[in-house]
């Protein structure tokens, strides 16, 4: 397979894990993968995540990273209002509270009372908002990640690449086609020079960072919903995923994950080398 001429088609990042995210043209990557990215989450007063799979209108909620913080929006497709509220990056002294992701126990800083009214009003049930600061670490788990790897609030990995041509390999197994945001990737490439090449990679390089792409990215019921309402649309793409032997440890795959061997810069355009 020939990926020469493989180049960056779209950036996305999530700043609230399982929230609404935005598309960028250019990102500055960290050890925690694109800046800003899930460095927010929402929590159970118990302290344990919570996502799409609990709360499917978690979709309605978009979040964008403001000078001092976050701009959180609700939105009901088809009703022109929406509710706001800005949410300023806790403070040093802010409270600590015991946050879970899986296995994971990391500190988050809670966001406040305020934040915490606002999205228990709209879901219904008492939550609260947290945020991941700088100094906070949780490593990759050590089957994948080296000394000194990280991650924010993600399920387990910095970043999440996939590329054009595995998606439309499935779209054309699919009644209905989908869109890449199913899948919330943070890098999305075109020009593999096949589908599922991703399978053979270890390392790539993106202008002046390197990746190592380090496990297929285990699916769940997320991508089974529409990602504007949240609303489930059935059994796929998981079902198709399966029959065509997308499968990992039992579970079905689409992208990969990766980790960033050290900070850089990437932009829409960028070209792609397989190491």
């Amino acid at each position: 397979m020939d990926a020469r001429g493989m180049k960056v088609v779209s950036l996305h990042r999530y700043p609230v894990k399982s929230m609404g995210g935005e598309a960028m043209t250019r990102a500055m990557v960290t050890s925690r993968g694109l800046e800003g990215d899930r460095r927010w989450m929402m929590v159970r007063e118990d302290g344990r995540f919570l996502t799409r799979r609990e709360l499917p209108a978690m979709a309605l909620v978009s979040a964008q990273p403001t000078e001092h913080g976050l701009r959180l929006r609700h939105h009901v497709p088809g009703v022109d209002a929406a509710s706001e509220l800005d949410v300023p990056v806790p403070l040093s002294g802010a409270p600590e509270r015991p946050v879970r992701v899986w296995g994971d126990e990391v500190i988050g800083h809670d966001a406040g009372p305020a934040a915490a009214a606002w999205l228990s009003a709209l879901f219904g049930r008492p939550v609260r908002l947290v945020h991941m600061a700088e100094q906070t670490v949780r490593p990759v788990h050590p089957d994948y990640g080296a000394a000194g790897d990280r991650v924010s609030f993600a399920d387990g990995f910095p970043l999440l690449v996939t590329t054009v041509e595995s998606l439309a390999a499935l779209n054309a197994r699919l009644d209905a086609p989908l869109d890449m945001g199913r899948f919330r990737p943070n890098i999305v490439l075109e020009g593999a020079g096949a589908a599922f090449a991703e399978d053979g990679w270890q390392r790539l390089r993106i202008g002046g960072l390197t990746l190592r792409v380090v496990k297929p990215c285990t699916r769940c019921v997320i991508t089974t919903q529409n990602v504007e309402t949240g609303e489930s649309t059935g059994p796929e793409p998981l079902r198709t995923l399966k029959a065509m032997g997308r499968v990992w440890q039992k579970m079905p795959v689409f992208g990969h994950n990766a980790i960033p061997d050290g900070p850089g810069a990437i932009a829409v355009g960028d070209t792609v080398d397989v190491l």
